[in-house]
């Protein structure tokens, strides 16, 4: 799915853009019409490298419907990809659920102008996203016309492993984000207990590009969703019970230069729009050194309790049920392809 990273020389500078999402669960046309609408808008204001957010087909709950949303490799999204990047001889990437064989993966396409298609699986799902799909394997640096590209999705870009397989090898590095926050409906004495966490989750969704950024050595486009949403959360491994829980994105999309310096940006509360700027491709010596630990931030002990919980109670989801219904939903969209 990767490759190294060619000779060709990028332009040294480019207009890029990053795509703001407010997306319905399961409505892939819905939230296909909203992409194209938005990247029409970027390329309109001259992007030609386009970053739309992870999970471009639909936001991703705890929530049956989000299973709809898993496409066979060939399907509408990438096709609008490719029509997208030839209408405005742009590059433009963004991850969906796709069901590869007897797996599911999320899986981040760039397109060119010419329309090949990079792909990259992202590597550890996030929380209860493993319920609807699997680890990845590949180091998702393209060979592009623009030289080495990266992909990053959501959680990668906290991570030291994601630095280390692009550190020296890309131009520039497209991610996108589906990044939520606490529960707002568990009652008064929850939201002050998790007040502390809470901030500190948008603190880091929030400079996690800058900081990712610093420790690569290239820009990072960062695309994000936005909007409130409900979810279950899960309690148990084996238990489908899960009760709700309101929250809403945190983050924001932005676009940063490769000493972490943010050129642009739209906070997630300023729903879906675009962010453009001039971005200097190609790689230069990190300003801040790489850590020698899993994650690039400290993380709080509550984080990564709850990273681990969510992680084993979908994994047991995604074995008993997710699959199944994911590889299901991608047969009927097989079907009505034919």
């Amino acid at each position: 799915m990767s490759s190294s990273p060619s000779a060709i020389s990028p332009p040294a500078t480019l207009r890029a853009a990053a795509v703001q999402l407010e997306a319905e669960v399961g409505d892939i046309a819905t939230n296909l019409a909203r992409i194209e609408a938005l990247v029409d808008e970027a390329a309109q204001a001259g992007a030609r490298l386009i970053a739309v957010p992870e999970f471009c087909t639909s936001r991703l709950p705890f929530d049956p419907r989000a299973h709809e949303a898993v496409l066979p490799p060939n399907n509408a999204a990438v096709d609008l990809f490719r029509r997208l990047a030839a209408r405005h001889q742009c590059w433009i990437g963004g991850s969906m659920l796709i069901a590869d064989g007897d797996a599911i993966a999320n899986r981040y396409h760039l397109v060119e102008p010419d329309g090949s298609v990079h792909c990259h699986d992202k590597d550890l799902p996030t929380m209860w996203e493993n319920a609807f799909y699997g680890p990845g394997n590949d180091d998702g640096v393209f060979d592009t016309q623009l030289g080495g590209v990266g992909a990053a999705v959501c959680w990668e870009l906290i991570r030291t492993q994601t630095v280390r397989r692009m550190l020296g090898r890309v131009q520039v590095a497209m991610t996108g984000t589906h990044w939520w926050t606490m529960p707002s409906n568990w009652g008064r004495a929850v939201d002050r207990g998790l007040a502390a966490i809470g901030q500190y989750n948008r603190y880091l969704s929030e400079n996690a590009p800058a900081e990712f950024a610093r420790r690569l050595g290239a820009p990072v486009l960062q695309a994000s969703h936005c909007g409130h949403f409900r979810t279950g959360f899960l309690v148990a491994p084996g238990l489908r019970w899960a009760p709700p829980y309101d929250t809403a994105f945190v983050g924001s999309t932005q676009i940063v230069d490769a000493e972490g310096r943010v050129l642009a940006q739209r906070q997630a509360q300023e729903g879906p729009g675009i962010v453009v700027a001039d971005v200097t491709l190609g790689a230069i010596a990190p300003v801040q050194p790489l850590e020698e630990r899993f994650w690039i931030p400290e993380l709080p002990l509550f984080l990564k309790a709850y990273w681990h919980h969510q992680n084993l109670c979908a994994k047991r989801y995604y074995r008993d049920h997710g699959r199944a219904l994911g590889l299901a939903s991608a047969a009927r969209y097989r079907g009505m392809a034919r």
